[in-house]
């Protein structure tokens, strides 16, 4: 770090000598070794942290840059698998079309009961696809829990 030498150590050791004196020479001899070895430690120790420190954002920098390089091949692998029909192809125009209000599923079978059942239904919600009229009928068990909290709330 510095470059000295014997010699200059020699002079420096004399000077002291004389200004100090030889009693108060080891006392300060052993106070700058003290402060030496303390700035020492410090300049370690903040070298350290530095390094650390570098090492932490050289880790993020490489982080994010193979994030973005495996975001960029997630995306040009996942591409082809966008849509997997051209738009043209039944699956894709069936998968948009919306269902039907006059699907009837009791035409699909020959059983008499679930087409009774679905006559019942539809029936009882005024036909499917009519969804004001479902709307303004009140379902039986909504109409009893009002009933019952109308007739708690006068006994309260």
């Amino acid at each position: 770090m510095f470059d000295i030498g014997f010699a200059e150590l020699m002079v420096v050791g004399i000077m002291g000598l004389v200004v100090l004196g030889p009693e108060k020479l080891p006392t300060a001899a052993r106070t700058v070794g003290l402060w030496v070895g303390r700035i020492r430690r410090s300049l370690g120790s903040i070298q350290r942290e530095i390094s650390a420190e570098l090492k932490v954002e050289e880790l993020k920098r490489t982080a994010s840059v193979s994030k973005e390089q495996l975001d960029e091949e997630l995306k040009e692998m996942s591409q082809p698998f966008a849509r997997p029909f051209g738009e043209d192809s039944p699956a894709q125009k069936s998968a948009m079309d919306a269902p039907k209000s006059e699907f009837d599923p009791a035409a699909f079978t020959s059983d008499p009961s679930v087409k009774e059942a679905y006559a019942a239904s539809a029936d009882a919600t005024g036909g499917i696809g009519d969804e004001a009229s479902v709307q303004e009928q009140p379902s039986a068990a909504k109409v009893a829990s009002n009933t019952e909290s109308s007739e708690s709330k006068r006994d309260v």
